[in-house]
């Protein structure tokens, strides 16, 4: 399904009932309900998952795979489980292309370690866009610093869309791979993440793509974009942390170095050689993070309750509305305004650091982000040390986009005293 078909799926949420299962957003802040508006950061998560997690503490505790007795073969059940649930919500191919990592982070290092190391060599290239992540850029740097490689950049334009005719330009028979983010976490920017693989693919060169802001918001099929490796996280996804997803495409996989060695991701061990454990287990060395597994399936199958698509709708219908209130606000300036986006607003206010944006919007209860978001050289590109950046999720309300409003709209009062 298109982005555009997404967007265009009539909202059906009961948003007010599904609040009631998020127990933080019953809380107040400085007296007022909490507006919590930094869903790019974390999710709030339902207590369908925090009760997950504790049963399985109180009633269900044992390590995986590893045991034979009850309690080890329920934990195991519950664990592989998860697999198959994220193996169905981004439609891979096999539940064992999917590797539990500790986050976005892990999975991008792991491609890193596993596919760089071995097919990257000196003078190769790594392409990745103006617009990514640090954990989608410090990776291939210290890839490139190692093995004599070089870094290229897709360009973004002013507003906040990559320039396609300039990577097509960057991929030449040196190019290794191509790593881009399906969402900017800063601009909200949804990449053409389709013509990125095609035209990678035309020379034979991989794509990675962080998932990260795109696997909680909308409808994700890596067989349909047929991206070699798709990266994202489980506390982004209503979800614990310390756990994340790394899919990759099986012939990858099968070929990668291990990230970690250890214990359970081996097949064989002496003290002359040891042999490796087939994929999944290959790259999910030690004790696992069992619970938040567990936790992250929970988070999964609630997700999919609601519904992908309709989530996608009404958060557009948050980034409509939002986008009108802020840019109707004298002073205020959004960063990035892509024909394509997800319901993420960056902005400015002239004369106001984003710092005190984000201090005076939280004495009002609205919690925000403000900083650099991890992408300092894109904020190289437009010229501003940081922003404040609203971002929304299903189970977010129109009138906390009021309160926003508000919100600044006080911020800037104070400032003109």
């Amino acid at each position: 399904m298109t982005a555009q078909a997404v967007l265009a799926t009539p909202p059906a949420l009961d948003v007010a009932a599904l609040r009631t299962d998020f127990p933080t957003l019953r809380r107040t802040i400085n007296g007022h309900p909490l507006v919590y508006l930094d869903n790019a950061a974390t999710s709030q998560k339902p207590q369908v998952v925090i009760d997950r997690m504790n049963r399985f503490y109180t009633e269900e505790y044992s390590t995986v795979r590893r045991s034979i007795h009850l309690l080890s073969a329920k934990a195991t059940q519950a664990y592989e489980q998860t697999r198959h649930l994220v193996a169905e919500l981004i439609n891979a191919p096999a539940a064992r292309q999917i590797i539990f990592t500790k986050g976005t982070t892990e999975g991008i290092n792991l491609v890193a370690h596993g596919y760089g190391r071995k097919f990257v060599g000196a003078g190769d290239e790594i392409i990745i866009s103006a617009t990514e992540h640090h954990a989608n850029i410090v990776p291939w740097q210290m890839l490139c610093e190692e093995k004599g490689a070089h870094l290229r950049v897709i360009p973004v334009d002013d507003r906040g869309e990559l320039i396609l005719e300039a990577y097509e330009k960057l991929l030449t028979d040196r190019t290794k791979l191509v790593a881009v983010g399906h969402i900017s976490n800063a601009l909200g920017t949804i990449h053409p993440v389709e013509d990125i693989i095609r035209l990678a693919h035309a020379q034979g060169v991989p794509v990675l793509v962080d998932g990260a802001q795109a696997a909680p918001h909308m409808p994700v099929d890596v067989q349909a974009l047929d991206c070699d490796f798709y990266v994202f996280s489980g506390h982004k996804t209503y979800g614990p942390t310390g756990i994340g997803i790394l899919y990759g495409k099986a012939a990858w996989l099968e070929r990668m170095n291990p990230f970690l060695g250890g214990g359970d991701m081996i097949e064989t061990v002496t003290f002359e050689k040891t042999t490796y454990a087939p994929i999944p287990h290959k790259f999910e060395a030690g004790t696992p993070a069992i619970a938040e597994v567990i936790g992250l399936g929970t988070a999964i199958e609630y997700m999919r309750r609601i519904g992908l698509e309709a989530i996608a709708a009404y958060e557009h219908q948050l980034l409509e509305q939002a986008t009108e209130r802020l840019t109707a606000i004298p002073g205020v300036r959004i960063i990035g305004m892509a024909s394509r986006k997800a319901a993420i607003i960056s902005f400015v206010i002239d004369g106001i650091h984003p710092h005190d944006i984000g201090t005076l919007l939280d004495q009002e209860g609205v919690a925000i982000r403000a900083g650099h978001h991890c992408a300092q050289p894109l904020m190289a590109r437009y010229g501003v040390p940081a922003t404040a950046r609203a971002s929304f999720a299903f189970y977010n309300l129109p009138s906390e986009i009021e309160a926003l409003g508000a919100a600044i709209e006080k911020t800037i009062a104070v400032f003109a005293l």
